[in-house]
């Protein structure tokens, strides 16, 4: 995990870093900038040193109603399970101005066109112990109808293609910048900042100033991830095929970690994903210079998550 000291002043300028190691733990691979461990999350994250993540970025399994592969507790019961195993350690480890993400999806109630409030109640749960900082949500275009029977079948209610996303830290002012995700401005504001416009009072109350025309290095982005996650033929899903190894059927968009780690990090910082599934946190830490940790349960999972990387360059488990 840890690059030689010529390699590492090359890639950080003057800043030299240590790698992050677990207390008597082996990786089952690792890379450069990073390690993927197998097993229990909740016993690995007893490992790391205390305060030493500067992001948690996380999608674990949602309490759905039709289980899945890897595993899924029922709604009922999903906020003790999650915050009982998980929240102290995940906060113990997050550094003072550190923070905390997680995707967590939506759920019905069985035999029902009612919507669990399970994820709402995990907010609530979590920020007794975190800061919470900002709502966010995953829109996917793609989404299949579901529920059926709500959706498809009986015809009242519509598809459900939002998840939501959570953001909490150890303080509430964690470290951010937004200027790490601006993205390019639109064609009206282009013309806006070309011709100029009136400073002005506008009718729904926002005072308009001059400094409006400021051109910046683009736009602001809103709360809300637009990913349609229809990956059907990536490296990663190829070398699983060639190679016998089943894939991990709910797999992140790459757009959540991206955007996350580019938000809330820097070159250097350390990244942290305790249900790494196919591990793509840890690939997109990996190619914005971030050091990474991902803990995976089921070992099929994680020998197809060393696909995303440079296995020439990766010392790999036999």
């Amino acid at each position: 995990m840890e690059l030689v000291r010529a390699e590492r002043q090359k890639e950080l300028g003057s800043d030299v870093w240590e790698p992050i190691v677990l207390r008597d733990q082996s990786p089952y691979y690792r890379t450069g900038w990073g390690a993927a461990y197998l097993g229990d999350a909740k016993e690995l994250l007893a490992k790391i040193p205390t305060g030493k993540v500067d992001l948690i970025v996380t999608s674990p399994p949602f309490a759905l109603i039709r289980k899945k592969d890897y595993g899924n507790v029922d709604a009922e019961h999903y906020v003790s399970w999650f915050v009982d195993s998980f929240a102290e350690q995940l906060k113990r480890v997050l550094a003072p101005h550190g923070s905390f993400v997680i995707e967590i999806g939506g759920s019905w109630l069985e035999g029902s066109p009612r919507k669990s409030l399970y994820n709402f109640e995990l907010l609530l749960a979590l920020s007794k112990k975190f800061q919470f900082i900002q709502d966010f949500y995953w829109y996917n275009p793609a989404k299949l109808p579901s529920p059926a029977e709500w959706v498809t079948v009986r015809r009242v209610r519509v598809k459900d293609a939002v998840s939501t996303i959570w953001w909490f830290a150890n303080s509430e002012n964690p470290k951010a910048d937004n200027r790490a995700v601006l993205r390019p401005y639109s064609d009206s504001m282009l013309g806006l900042l070309k011709n100029g416009y009136k400073a002005k009072l506008r009718p729904s109350g926002h005072d308009i100033s001059e400094k409006f025309a400021k051109r910046n290095s683009g736009s602001i982005p809103p709360n809300i991830i637009i990913s349609s996650n229809t990956d059907s033929n990536s490296r990663y899903l190829k070398l699983c095929r060639e190679n016998k190894v089943k894939p991990h059927p709910a797999r992140f968009p790459p757009e959540i970690p991206r955007f996350f780690i580019k938000f809330l990090t820097v070159k250097g910082d350390v990244v942290l994903d305790p249900f790494g599934g196919s591990n793509t946190t840890g690939a997109l830490a990996e190619s914005l210079r971030r050091r990474w940790l991902s803990f995976e349960v089921e070992e099929d999972y994680l020998k197809g998550s060393r696909f995303r990387f440079d296995l020439e360059q990766s010392r790999l488990h036999d």
